[in-house]
C-alpha cells in the first residue's frame, strides 16, 4: 500500500500540523517508492548529524556530506517550477548526480584540496562552480529568488569592483579567485552558517520532532488551556498566548506554532463570534514569538552565537527579556482589543482534557523541555552536547508512560520530519556562506556602513531607523534567517562604528528580522493564519501588525543607550532590575495607549498620555523613567476613578 506524507504525520503522537521551519515554495506530492526514498534521504540527514556529533567527524567531511544529502533531498522534493511532475525529472537526476560527484571528488584528496584555494585546478573550478550553482538553485527552489538575486549581485560586485567609482570600488577578483575562496576555504559555502546548520539547527530540530512525537505538543496545549481556564474569549486568548509561548520555546518554529495553536483554538473563537481576521492575527502574533523564545529559538539565533563567537547560552540569556516584553506587549494589545470589541465576556463552550494539576502529574516530564537544555549548558556542557543529551533525556522520559513512548515507528517519523524541516534552512545557510564570504573578501560591509552613516548624518537614532527600514524591506521577500544574514553583514558595521556593542547590534537585527514576519504588506505568518481561519490576508496582516506594534520600540532601548544593555541582562543587577521593570511598564503603557483600554475605555487625550509615558520609560534614563511612571500613575488613577463611577466599564 502506498504511504503519503500526510499519512505518516498522522501516525505520530502529537496529532498536530507539521510545518517546515521556514515558508517554502510548493513541493511535489510524492507517493510510493518516491516518498519512501525521500524518507530515507531525510532520515540520513538527521542520523548523519547525530553520528558526526558523537564520533567527531572532521569539519570538512561533516559539512560536505550534510550539504550533499540536503541538495539531493531538495532536488528530489522541490520542483524546478510550479506544476512540475510528481517525481524527479531528468534534470533533477543530473543535478543530484553532479552534487554527489562534486562532493565525492573533494574527498579523493582532501588534504591537498584544502590547500589549493589560491591555485585551484581545472577540476576544482569545474566542481566548485557546479556546487555553487546547485546551491543557488536549491535556495531558489526552496525560498524563492530574492536571496539568490542578492548573492548574485554581491558576486557581480566582487567580479566587477575594479570598474566602480569610490567609495564602492575595489581591486576586483577573478572567477578563479572567487571559486577558490568560496568553495575551497571555510569562508564560503562550507563556512560558519553551514556548520551551524549541520550541528545546532539539525540537533534542535530533532529534539523538537521527538518532543512532538511523544506528545509534548498536545500536553502544552491542554496545559495552557487548563491553566488559564479559557471559558470566555478573553480566557481563550490568554490560553493562546500562553500555549504559543510553551510550544514555541521547544520548537523554535513560528509558522508551526501558529498553525498548531490555531487548529485547536480557532473553532472556539469562531463560535464565540471572533472574526476570522482577528483570530488569525491572534494566532500569528503569538506564534511568531516562537522564533524569539528560549531555549530553542529560530535558526538565526545559532548564527548569532557563531558570528559573535559566544556560547549559545549567552544568546538565550540576551533573549529572555525581549521575549517577555514581546509576549506582554501582544497580551496587553489583544486584551485591550477584545474589550473594545466587547468580546471579553462571551462564553466559550470548551472543557480542557483534564485539570492542570492532573496533566502535570501525568506528563510532568514534558516540562523538562523548557529548562533541561539551559541547565546542561549552565553546568558546563557545550551547546552541541547539551542538546544531544537533551534528545537522549526526551527519548528516555517518553518511556515513563505507554501513550508517550518513542516507539521505532515514532522515532523514524521524528528523524524524517527533522531532515525534512532542515532542507530549506540548510540551503539558506549554504547560500549565506557564499554571501558572507564575498562580503568579507570585498569589504562591502564596511563600505555599506559608511553609506548608511553618511545618509544618517552620523546620528545613531537615524542609523537605527534606517537599519529597521532596511530589515522591513528585506523581510518582504526573505525568511527570518536570510533577512538576518543579509542585514547583519551590511548594517551591523554601521551600528558598531557609532558605538553600539556587537551583541546589541546583532540582537537589533535579529529582533527586526523577526518583526518583518508580521509587517505589511507581505507577512508570512499572518498569511498562514488567514488561510487557517478563512480570514482576509490583508486585514489579518494589519491587525497582527497592530498587536505587535509596541514591540517595535524594544530594540531601540538596548541600542540607543549603553544602559539599555540591561534588557539583555548585561550590567549591574541594580540597573538590570530597574531597566527591565520600567521596560515592562513601558510596554503596558504603550499597549494600553495604542489599544485604547486600561481598566476602562481610554479617551484620545489619555491615549496620548499613555503613549508618552511608554516612550519616556523606554529611554533608559532615570529622569525619563520617573516622568513616565508619574504620567502612567496619574492616568491610571483617572481611568480607575471613571471606571468606578461608570457601571459596566470595569473589567469583568
Amino acid at each position: 500500500m502506498q504511504t503519503s506524507n500526510a499519512q505518516l504525520q498522522q501516525d505520530g503522537a502529537a496529532q498536530v500540523p507539521v510545518e517546515p521551519m521556514l515558508e517554502e515554495a510548493p513541493v511535489r506530492t510524492l507517493q510510493g517508492w518516491t516518498f519512501r526514498a525521500l524518507q530515507v534521504i531525510c532520515v540520513l540527514i538527521a542520523t548523519w548529524t547525530l553520528y558526526g556529533t558523537i564520533y567527531l567527524v572532521p569539519s570538512y567531511t561533516f559539512r560536505m556530506v550534510h550539504l550533499g544529502l540536503v541538495l539531493v533531498g531538495i532536488f528530489w522534493l522541490f520542483p524546478a517550477r510550479a506544476g512540475s511532475k510528481s517525481s524527479p525529472t531528468i534534470i533533477d537526476w543530473i543535478c543530484m548526480a553532479i552534487a554527489i560527484a562534486g562532493l565525492a571528488y573533494v574527498h579523493l584528496d582532501l588534504d591537498d584540496f584544502v590547500n589549493r584555494a589560491v591555485i585551484p585546478t581545472n577540476w576544482d573550478l569545474f566542481f566548485g562552480g557546479a556546487i555553487m550553482l546547485l546551491t543557488l538553485e536549491a535556495c531558489r527552489r526552496t525560498v524563492g529568488w530574492p536571496l539568490v538575486i542578492v548573492i548574485l549581485a554581491v558576486l557581480a560586485y566582487a567580479f566587477f569592483g575594479n570598474l566602480l567609482p569610490p567609495p564602492w570600488g575595489h581591486r576586483g577578483y577573478s572567477i578563479v579567485r572567487l571559486i577558490g575562496h568560496l568553495f575551497i576555504t571555510q569562508d564560503g559555502i562550507f563556512g560558519v552558517p553551514l556548520d551551524v546548520s549541520v550541528t545546532l539547527i539539525t540537533l534542535f530540530v530533532i529534539y523538537g520532532a521527538i518532543l512532538e512525537q511523544t506528545g509534548a505538543g498536545r500536553f502544552f496545549l491542554d496545559f495552557a488551556f487548563a491553566l488559564t481556564r479559557g471559558k470566555t474569549t478573553v480566557g481563550v486568548t490568554r490560553s493562546v498566548i500562553l500555549s504559543s509561548f510553551l510550544l514555541g520555546g521547544p520548537s523554535g518554529s513560528g509558522t508551526a506554532t501558529t498553525l498548531t495553536v490555531g487548529a485547536v483554538a480557532n473553532p472556539m473563537l469562531r463560535k464565540a463570534g471572533y472574526s476570522p481576521d482577528r483570530a488569525g492575527a491572534l494566532f500569528a502574533a503569538g506564534g511568531i514569538g516562537a522564533v524569539l523564545s528560549p531555549p530553542v529559538m529560530g535558526a538565526a539565533s545559532f548564527l548569532i552565537a557563531e558570528m559573535l563567537n559566544v556560547p549559545y547560552l549567552t544568546v538565550v540569556q540576551m533573549a529572555l527579556m525581549p521575549t517577555l516584553l514581546y509576549y506582554v506587549g501582544i497580551f496587553v494589545m489583544i486584551e485591550a482589543d477584545s474589550r473594545r470589541q466587547q468580546l471579553a465576556g462571551v462564553r466559550v463552550d470548551y472543557t480542557p482534557a483534564d485539570t492542570a494539576w492532573n496533566l502535570v502529574k501525568k506528563y510532568w516530564f514534558h516540562l523538562s523541555s523548557l529548562f533541561v537544555v539551559v541547565i546542561l549548558m549552565v553546568v558546563g556542557f557545550s551547546t552541541v552536547y547539551a542538546i544531544l543529551w537533551s534528545i537522549v533525556a526526551a527519548a528516555a522520559f517518553s518511556y515513563l508512560r505507554a501513550d508517550t513512548r518513542l516507539t521505532p515507528k515514532r522515532l523514524w517519523t521524528s528523524l524524517y520530519q527533522s531532515g525534512r524541516e532542515v532542507l530549506s534552512v540548510a540551503a539558506i545557510c549554504a547560500a549565506a556562506g557564499m554571501l558572507v564570504g564575498a562580503v568579507n573578501l570585498t569589504g562591502l560591509g564596511f563600505k555599506f556602513s559608511d553609506i548608511i552613516i553618511g545618509m544618517a548624518g552620523g546620528s545613531l537614532v537615524l542609523t537605527l531607523i534606517l537599519t529597521a527600514v532596511i530589515l522591513m524591506v528585506i523581510g518582504l521577500a526573505m525568511p527570518i534567517t536570510a533577512s538576518y544574514v543579509v542585514a547583519a553583514v551590511i548594517t551591523v558595521p554601521a551600528m558598531t562604528k557609532l558605538g553600539v556593542p556587537d551583541v546589541a547590534a546583532h540582537m537589533f537585527v535579529f529582533y527586526y528580522a523577526l518583526l518583518s514576519e508580521v509587517s505589511p504588506p507581505v507577512a508570512l505568518a499572518p498569511m498562514a493564519a488567514a488561510a487557517l481561519t478563512g480570514g482576509n490576508p490583508w486585514r489579518t496582516t494589519m491587525i497582527t501588525w497592530l498587536y505587535t506594534l509596541p514591540c517595535f520600540v524594544v530594540p531601540f532601548m538596548f541600542t540607543i543607550n549603553t544602559d539599555g544593555l540591561a534588557l539583555l541582562l548585561i550590567g549591574s543587577w541594580g540597573n538590570i532590575l530597574w531597566t527591565n521593570a520600567t521596560a515592562l511598564l513601558a510596554v503596558v503603557a504603550l499597549g494600553a495607549g495604542i489599544g485604547g483600554w486600561l481598566i476602562t475605555a481610554v479617551r484620545p487625550v489619555e491615549r496620548a498620555a499613555l503613549i508618552l509615558a511608554g516612550m519616556l520609560m523606554f529611554y533608559p534614563a532615570t529622569m525619563a523613567d520617573f516622568a513616565g511612571i508619574a504620567i502612567l500613575v496619574i492616568t491610571g488613577a483617572v481611568l480607575k476613578h471613571r471606571a468606578m463611577r461608570t457601571p459596566g466599564t470595569a473589567p469583568s
